[in-house]
């Protein structure tokens, strides 16, 4: 049986997270022993993964150089006796392989979950001092392996195993009953914005797009689900241009599902992404989503069939696509099942677990690790 470590800044309720969460959930049991670790809080999915019976670690990490999370860290990889360290996202993965590597684990895995333009000269000299020490880079998107491919990454260690969302049963539609919890009309025509508030996710165009359609569609209102450090700024922002009564900022919620059934169309106009959790959900609830025309969203968003790409920052274009959306409900529902049927045939958790196995097993193999009990 192979013991995995899955390091992870914090469990908070948010793409990588929630990735990891359906992943170590969902290992073969007998086959891998998880545990998961975070660097710096707990949050929503920590209930999750101790609910499946699945040891959780939270090392309180204060600093970007903390050396008394560091020597946890250290501690905990070399108390476990892990055989593979996989680790998510910057922090982790600068943090946790180092660690891995001081302890001597045999297999040190990292995750790159989005193209990371933000990196400056030293995360990326960190990148790419660490990727030769890295047995596999595991990658959710082609628009992620070309930024890391571009940045000098070898291509032979980058590993692309695509997001997978969970076939839960569908939420039921109770429309009636949130439009009454957000004070909204009965007639009223609800986009929607689902992810982290941060400036990469441009929610001052879904805001905009809502300001402009508002002259043509008085019944339409925006619902901004997600939190952030941008926050405070885009509630300022929509009350200066004057449409505070239109537009609702829910937070964080658990009940993004619920919420869904409520939309008629989903926004998400990032500047750049990995492979968005927030579309893959709003496509299995059947909603067309008109999404910026970047990598990551176009390797989920089939333009004219799905929903509808447009050039970032085209507020205009946005406005055009959702008129066009709510002038033809046929259109509408139509993409909105191409969508659903897309999810399920291609982005299932199935096939994202049935790719970590492999590589896994591949890598124990290489290592001459006992993949199973007695095997």
């Amino acid at each position: 049986m192979l013991r995995i470590l899955f390091v992870i800044p914090t469990l908070d309720r948010s793409g990588a997270e929630k990735q990891l969460a359906l992943l170590a959930t969902r290992l073969p049991r007998d086959a891998f022993h998880v545990e998961v670790c975070a660097l710096t809080r707990g949050g929503p999915f920590e209930d999750e993964l101790r609910a499946a019976g699945i040891r959780v670690h939270v090392l309180g990490k204060r600093l970007k150089i903390d050396p008394a999370a560091a020597w946890r860290l250290f501690r905990l990889i070399g108390r476990g006796r892990f055989d593979i360290v996989h680790t998510w996202l910057f922090a982790a993965n600068w943090h946790g392989r180092a660690m891995a590597l001081l302890c001597g684990v045999p297999i040190v895995i990292a995750s790159e979950r989005c193209a990371d333009h933000w990196k400056g000269f030293i995360e990326l000299t960190l990148d790419r001092w660490l990727a030769p020490r890295t047995d596999a880079i595991v990658v959710n998107s082609r628009a992620v392996q070309q930024f890391y491919e571009s940045q000098g990454l070898a291509a032979r260690q980058l590993v692309l195993i695509p997001n997978g969302i969970a076939a839960d049963p569908p939420e039921p539609v109770d429309r009636v009953g949130v439009f009454k919890e957000l004070d909204l009309p009965a007639d009223a025509r609800v986009l929607g914005f689902v992810g982290r508030l941060w400036p990469q996710k441009r929610v001052r165009d879904a805001i905009w797009a809502t300001e402009v359609l508002r002259n043509i569609r008085q019944n339409l209102f925006l619902l901004v689900v997600g939190d952030g450090p941008d926050r405070e700024a885009l509630i300022d922002f929509t009350r200066g241009v004057g449409i505070m009564h239109l537009v609702r900022f829910l937070g964080n919620r658990s009940d993004v599902p619920r919420l869904l059934a409520a939309m008629d169309v989903l926004l998400q106009p990032s500047e750049f992404e990995g492979m968005p959790n927030s579309v893959m959900e709003a496509m299995a609830a059947g909603l067309p989503v008109v999404a910026s025309n970047i990598p990551g969203n176009d390797e989920l968003v089939v333009d004219g069939e799905t929903g509808y790409l447009v050039p970032v920052g085209d507020t205009k274009a946005i406005s055009m696509r959702v008129n066009q959306l709510f002038s033809d409900d046929v259109l509408r529902t139509s993409l909105g099942r191409a969508g659903q049927q897309r999810v399920q045939e291609h982005l299932s958790v199935a096939r994202m677990v049935e790719g970590h196995v492999r590589l896994y097993r591949e890598l124990a193999v290489k290592r001459k690790l006992k993949i199973e009990n007695g095997g």
